[in-house]
């Protein structure tokens, strides 16, 4: 019982961190009464990268046991893992295809807000977007929307639903200007629901981790690809 109750409250940190941390990102420059919009982009650059770094930090020094723990299974059992794992992305990815597709028909040749603001990003910093996406967001992400999520619900198909429809929903709703956007919450869920489902088979986050780092690495590399040519 009182391991329950650790793992729940490890849970709740992990996401108050995150979703503190995240909503009072600007609150340095405001209380010291800086306009954020005088600031040049360099500056701006460094202090969210230092910022990531702040809160990827904090978010590993919460689940210390677990990573210790789970880094000494996935280099005994990686092979398993991933190769019993790989189906499941690969649902996923097709979902996501498939519901993007045909998305973008229905808007005519629209994307997600999410992702209008991350190819923006990249333009405007390609070794930032890389890092920040590659690097901070597949390790920050799993661990609190997969490890946090599953150490409060526990090992059901409710950590399962809760932990892809929250990911995909906060991909979404910052960025919802009709009701359309609303449904592109089905790609984003897409791979959040498989990544649970690996935590969920594995009890591994090294698993979803290692996906998740694959999936928005190949991203990245088409957006650079895209933006070179």
């Amino acid at each position: 019982m009182n391991n329950r109750l650790k793992e729940i409250f490890l849970g709740i940190i992990a996401l108050l961190t995150y979703f503190v941390l995240s909503m009072t990102e600007s609150l340095p420059f405001e209380l010291a009464g800086v306009d954020i919009q005088n600031i040049s982009t360099n500056i701006k650059l460094l202090y969210m990268f230092i910022y990531e770094v702040l809160i990827l930090c904090l978010i590993l020094l919460i689940f210390n046991k677990k990573i210790k723990k789970d880094f000494d299974d996935i280099l005994k059992n990686h092979k398993t893992y991933y190769s019993k794992s790989i189906k499941y992305y690969l649902v996923g990815l097709i979902i996501m295809v498939f519901s993007n597709t045909i998305l973008a028909l229905l808007t005519n040749g629209g994307i997600a807000g999410n992702e209008e603001t991350v190819r923006a990003m990249f333009k405007m910093s390609p070794v930032y977007m890389y890092i920040s996406a590659v690097l901070f967001a597949p390790v920050v992400e799993e661990l609190v929307f997969r490890q946090g999520i599953r150490n409060i619900c526990g090992k059901n198909i409710i950590f399962i639903i809760v932990s892809g429809f929250l990911f995909g929903g906060l991909h979404v709703m910052s960025s919802i200007s009709t009701t359309l956007d609303l449904f592109y919450i089905i790609p984003y869920s897409a791979l959040g629901v498989v990544f649970a489902i690996m935590l969920y088979k594995t009890d591994n986050i090294f698993v979803s981790m290692g996906f998740h780092f694959m999936h928005n690495g190949i991203l990245m590399a088409i957006q650079l690809m895209t933006f070179l040519i």
